[in-house]
């Protein structure tokens, strides 16, 4: 019999098929806010007139603008983030970009509220490490639109990169969670290629080590299953033709239903455990991580959970086939790195990062159970 529960979270909507210009003015009129705060891509600010028009779509509602977040979240730009946000007096963060801008956001907004001014101090919002027991809740929320098909915008964790250790950190708070996101499909338009097909991958990756986990349950299944089966068919639609603004859209719609058992409750696994290693200390791309490590994650752990492989198989078209065998044949056809030699990480980094990974919070939670580094060395050498 199943048993568990599901917690929704504290987001109102989600507006998809609209151009983000005018969805925001809506957003913003239904919210009744006045200083909007736009954290964004510095590619599309500088190289673009995407964020010049929603500026001025936006009009003296727009307060400022931040466009310097790097991947992977440093903690100096969250920062600065949260400084420029104080000093214009916003009621509202706007993001527009991508899943390092869109965690910037969230810890902004956690900084705001508990008067967080330098990098040292994040630790105080981690709670359990140190900080307090009951964190300030946020006032100033956030509104995501993103340019990248990840998902992070989905849920309420914002994940920080701390530089002095260079582990990737968790910050959580219910009210993380944006109050809205808004897909716009002509927005990825602008995204690099690689970028939006390897987050793709990120997405297909919540969608089954979501399905795959021990810790499964229909509710997480069912929108797994159906956004696993939507990037299976949209990503390389998207591939053969960039300019495909529906499969552009089923992407982002595939990527929404692909959070659905991580934000019902059900952990992730190794992939994403290692890949949070991977970020943080070698810089590799997050989408990348996902490409590199899945389908080896996916082959350790098939004598744990090979019914439920199997409905991924089945779920991207492949049925009766290997799942492992299918998203690598996936992955490497959308022209994604496949091994950690193409991401440059080589056999003499394995045991350090066998070591970090078991103290994420889902190596420890992988379906077939990880006792030890030792066994974090066997999927590394699989995805050598």
């Amino acid at each position: 019999m199943h048993s568990g529960r599901v917690v929704f979270g504290a987001m109102d909507e989600v507006v998809f098929g609209r151009p983000a210009s005018e969805a925001l003015v809506e957003q913003m009129n239904r919210l009744g806010a006045t200083r909007a705060f736009l954290m964004v891509s510095g590619t599309l600010n500088r190289q673009t007139d995407i964020i010049e028009n929603i500026r001025r779509t936006l009009g003296s509602r727009c307060v400022g603008t931040f466009d310097a977040m790097p991947s992977h979240t440093p903690r100096a730009a969250v920062i600065a983030a949260g400084e420029q946000a104080r000093a214009a007096n916003a009621d509202l963060i706007v993001t527009i970009g991508g899943g390092s801008i869109t965690d910037g956001a969230k810890a902004v907004q956690l900084c705001l509220a508990n008067d967080i001014r330098n990098p040292d101090d994040i630790d105080k919002l981690r709670t359990g490490r140190g900080g307090p027991a009951q964190l300030k809740a946020p006032v100033v929320r956030q509104i995501s639109v993103p340019t990248t098909i990840a998902g992070g915008e989905f849920s309420a964790t914002a994940g920080v990169t701390n530089e002095k250790t260079k582990v990737k950190e968790s910050l959580h708070h219910p009210l993380l969670m944006p109050r809205a996101v808004i897909l716009d499909p002509w927005l990825g338009l602008h995204t690099p290629e690689w970028l939006w097909l390897s987050t793709g991958i990120r997405a297909v990756d919540h969608c089954v080590e979501g399905i795959c986990s021990r810790e499964a349950h229909p509710y997480g299944d069912a929108q797994a299953l159906k956004g696993l089966s939507m990037l299976a068919q949209a990503l390389p639609r998207v591939k053969a033709d960039l300019g495909d603004i529906e499969a552009r859209m089923d992407c982002q719609i595939g990527t929404w239903l692909s959070t659905g058992p991580l934000t019902s409750g059900v952990p992730m696994g190794a992939s994403h455990g290692i890949g949070y290693v991977l970020g943080a200390e070698f810089g590799v791309p997050h989408g990348h991580t996902s490409c590199v490590m899945l389908p080896s994650v996916m082959r350790w752990n098939k004598p744990a959970n090979a019914a439920q492989q199997a409905q991924v198989a089945a779920a991207m078209g492949h049925a009766n086939e290997d799942a492992g065998d299918v998203l690598d044949r996936f992955i490497r056809g959308l022209g994604m790195p496949r091994s950690l030699r193409e991401v440059n990480v080589g056999p003499e980094h394995f045991d350090r990062i066998a070591k970090a990974a078991m103290a994420t919070r889902w190596v420890p939670r992988n379906p077939r159970r990880i006792e030890g580094p030792a066994q974090v060395r066997e999927i590394l050498d699989l995805a050598a």
